[in-house]
């Protein structure tokens, strides 16, 4: 993909505008599209504590290659709303990977390749694999990401367990008063110890917190992290998805995975752990000085990957 080898990054103040805004399911979804309306569809779903400003340089170097790049706020994130009061606020997996094949839907898009990190990386991972054939591929960073919820309580490694504080801490109802208390203030320490090459500044930053002023931000993320752990139920309206999930079915479209070599969260491994888990093509490559932010901090080679599963 020389086109974008050398493409200039983008302002850091420059922000994805204007937005579009659907009903697709629950939710009132705010999104930025960019590039020609019949090219092939790429979904860029972005991760937390992030917002869309996360592919600010990911998504013109695809609308330059001639794709129709759809980047929408997660629920809980930024102008994204619930349609009805009385919808739970659910953080859990089938939740988010529901609205991106919701949001698919309400825009008449058949088919598109599946592309995302942390909470995005999930939601695309759960669409390929219980809707392949609405997935032309996938790209997901630190590979697998459909958690293993009846295993979640196994320990790992202490070493693996100091950089997940922040998911012991919201389990506790201080941790809930933590975050709503400083939410700008949890996300600037995570974004320095899972990227600790990124040098982003105030102006950066600022502009994708923004997103996390959302009123239901606070509710979506904990009961995210407490789902996981299987210490919150989940919403009804998603059990027989998440009752797939949990036989952590296999990914059968094209994949490339991709890990950053300085990621802070999920340390990079070559891939071999989870290669059972994808039944057709999958690359997985490893991505010098790039920390767990990987498409805001190393867009080149995320557009690449995206490009590479759309060829087959």
């Amino acid at each position: 993909m020389t086109e974008t080898a050398s493409a200039p990054r983008a302002p850091l103040t420059k922000r994805l505008e204007p937005l579009r805004h659907v009903d697709a399911g629950v939710l009132n979804i705010a999104y930025y599209e960019a590039g020609p309306a019949d090219g092939p569809a790429v979904l860029l779903m972005h991760g937390f504590p992030y917002d869309i400003h996360a592919y600010v340089d990911v998504a013109p170097m695809l609308a330059a290659q001639g794709c129709r790049v759809i980047v929408p706020y997660l629920r809980g994130y930024g102008p994204t709303t619930f349609r009805d009061g009385a919808t739970p606020r659910s953080g859990e997996q089938a939740a988010i990977g529901a609205d991106m094949m919701a949001l698919i839907d309400a825009l008449g898009i058949g088919r598109a390749v599946f592309a995302g990190y942390d909470w995005g990386g999930r939601a695309a991972c759960v669409g390929a694999a219980l809707w392949p054939e609405r997935c032309i591929g996938l790209v997901c960073v630190n590979g697998y990401l459909i958690q293993d919820i009846a295993r979640a309580m196994l320990p790992a490694k202490p070493d693996r367990e100091v950089p997940l504080w922040y998911q012991y801490y919201f389990q506790l109802e201080r941790g809930r008063a933590g975050l709503a208390a400083d939410r700008r203030g949890i996300a600037k320490i995570l974004w320095s110890q899972w990227s600790p090459n990124w040098r982003f500044d105030d102006a950066c930053f600022e502009r994708t917190a923004m997103a996390h002023d959302n009123p239901d931000y606070v509710d979506v993320v904990i009961h995210s992290y407490r789902h996981r752990f299987g210490l919150a139920d989940g919403d009804p309206h998603y059990a027989e998805v998440q009752r797939c999930l949990a036989a952590l079915p296999v990914i059968t479209v094209p994949t490339v995975t991709l890990d950053g070599d300085e990621d802070g969260v999920v340390p990079a491994t070559d891939g071999s752990a989870s290669a059972s888990k994808f039944t057709a093509r999958r690359a997985h490559r490893v991505i010098p000085h790039a920390g767990h932010n990987l498409p805001q901090e190393a867009p080149e080679a995320f557009a690449a990957a995206v490009i590479e599963v759309m060829k087959g």
